[in-house]
């Protein structure tokens, strides 16, 4: 692609969503057609390491045949599939279990220093050169906020903590070197150890000497629409790696609804600045956080979109034109999977209401102080407008399922407002007729439940989908229980109902509501052990 060595897509398999074999074959094909040359599957500890067999069990994890499969498929599409594992932090789902007690520093990071953890970290090396032709691996070692602030300072004392993760650095370097592979690590850690966790800043020079010499490192940043951001965060990545490669976001990782139009803005901004400061790798990540609710091929018009843009064409309308030759569906009918985010965001953030108000409690919902008069019709406009393509043969699953979310948010947004506005004017009257809207959210939810897991199973392995089961059942569960208790208040059975009468306050004071962390959305209570 023009100014660039290479390009290419990150697909996060370790949020529960583990793509299928046949769907990832079918991003691989459409990276090709792109002009992408490269695929990452992101797995924390989603594949099969010989000897560990509870490294990843039950959650889907990839076999070495499909590794090996889904690598000769890639070559012969001209992709290169790069392995991007975890060899420090991000490894919650391995901790879970009694066998990795003793190499957990604290929180999801491993013990750096124990001979232990290095020789599992040899063991994910050797599985990578037996399933993959690539000999690039992208090593992580992202967001170890508390290295060191653990079992390790109980071994070893207070250390400079920049000190451990250099160290740490080297043995995982010196294993890769064993297998023959060149590194790519993300690089935010250098910068927040150094400017008291914030990845805005620079490390001293001397850090530059102390990185071993098969490490790249990769500036990765999502969220900013202003070039002179990126500029900034370039020129201090280059002090420390002159090759440093930048990653941006295809955001499908806060909700159900991917985020195209955020997506392309941001990426506008930040391929200029590459292109400027002479950065020659991409990478466009696809995270999944929370669950994976949201669809990778949803998010289409933002992966077309940057493959243009690296190519030197930032033209929207050649770009809308192209995207309706390449997927037969145009450019902004597709990117209609964005709505369900859109109709009560009035501060341009991207705040996934859809998630938010899908799982608010009726009685007790944490952010109904941003319910307005009105904000659920809105969503019976977004389900119209979705409605078009629900028929398309290739992708009319992503709009069924985005369609039916909306139907279900046409009623369900403002029921708790409305039930607690009625509960506290005494007016039992109106609670007995939104009885009805109960019984028919419930039977919404049970629709949107059946394309959704349609789509998933389109898309990804069965492993992770318990998740949804155990979410999407709960909410159907406490909006039955909800029901019954207005039930019993309007038959006079029961006096009160004491959930409603707790005041409505702000989730996060005076600034724009966005939460996307289910365990937050759902409950003031506690939900897991703290």
């Amino acid at each position: 692609m023009k100014d660039f060595n290479r390009s290419g897509v990150m697909i996060d398999m370790s949020r529960n969503a583990v793509m299928n074999v046949g769907a990832v074959k079918k991003m691989i094909d459409i990276n090709a057609r792109l002009g992408y040359d490269f695929l990452m599957l992101y797995t924390e500890d989603t594949y099969e390491i010989e000897g560990q067999p509870y490294f990843g069990h039950l959650r889907g994890r990839y076999t070495s045949e499909e590794l090996k499969d889904i690598d000769s498929y890639a070559q012969t599409k001209g992709i290169e599939l790069i392995p991007c594992i975890q060899t420090l932090a991000h490894l919650g789902a391995i901790m879970k279990w009694p066998k990795y007690k003793d190499i957990n520093d604290c929180a999801d990071i491993l013990l750096a220093g124990d001979e232990r953890v290095y020789a599992l970290i040899d063991s994910m090396f050797k599985t990578l050169s037996e399933n993959f032709k690539s000999r690039i691996a992208n090593i992580g070692m992202d967001e170890a906020h508390f290295i060191g602030l653990g079992k390790y300072m109980q071994e070893h004392g207070i250390r400079n903590r920049l000190d451990i993760l250099l160290e740490h650095l080297g043995k995982v370097s010196e294993i890769a070197k064993k297998y023959g592979f060149e590194l790519l690590m993300w690089g935010d850690m250098f910068f927040r150890l150094a400017n008291n966790g914030d990845y805005n800043g620079s490390v001293d020079s001397s850090v530059k000497s102390r990185i071993p010499d098969n490490v790249t490192l990769i500036y990765w940043d999502y969220y900013s629409k202003d070039k002179k951001h990126y500029d900034e965060n370039i020129i201090n990545h280059k002090a420390v790696d002159e090759n440093v490669w930048f990653a941006g976001g295809l955001w499908t990782w806060t909700g159900f609804t991917p985020h195209n139009e955020a997506s392309i803005e941001n990426s506008i901004a930040a391929i200029e600045s590459c292109r400027e400061h002479g950065v020659k790798n991409i990478i466009m990540t696809m995270w999944g956080d929370d669950g994976g609710e949201c669809s990778r091929f949803s998010a289409l018009p933002s992966m077309y979109a940057v493959s243009e843009f690296l190519k030197g064409n930032t033209d929207m309308k050649s770009i809308k034109s192209g995207f309706y030759k390449e997927f037969g569906i145009e450019f902004d009918e597709f990117i209609a999977l964005d709505l369900p985010d859109t109709p009560n965001n009035e501060n341009g953030r991207i705040n996934d209401p859809e998630k938010y108000m899908l799982y608010s409690d009726c009685f007790m919902g944490i952010a109904d102080s941003t319910v307005r008069d009105g904000d659920g019709k809105k969503y019976a406009v977004c389900a119209k407008k979705l409605e078009k393509n629900v028929d398309n043969k290739e992708f009319g699953f992503l709009f069924s399922t985005a369609k039916a979310l909306c139907d279900v948010l046409e009623l369900k947004y403002e029921l708790g407002v409305r039930t607690r506005k009625a509960y506290k004017e005494n007016k039992k009257s109106q609670l007995k007729k939104l009885i009805g809207d109960y019984d028919e959210v419930i039977s919404r939810i049970e629709v949107f439940y059946d394309k959704f897991e349609h789509q998933w199973s389109i898309e990804n392995k069965p492993h992770g989908f318990d998740v949804q089961d155990i979410r999407i059942g709960g909410t159907l569960m406490r909006i039955k229980h909800c029901k019954k208790k207005l039930e019993s208040y309007i038959n006079g059975e029961t006096d009160s109902i004491p959930e409603l009468e707790e005041p409505v306050l702000p989730y996060k004071g005076n600034e724009p509501t966005d939460i996307n962390n289910f365990c937050n959305i759902v409950t003031a209570n506690v939900m897991f052990f703290q």
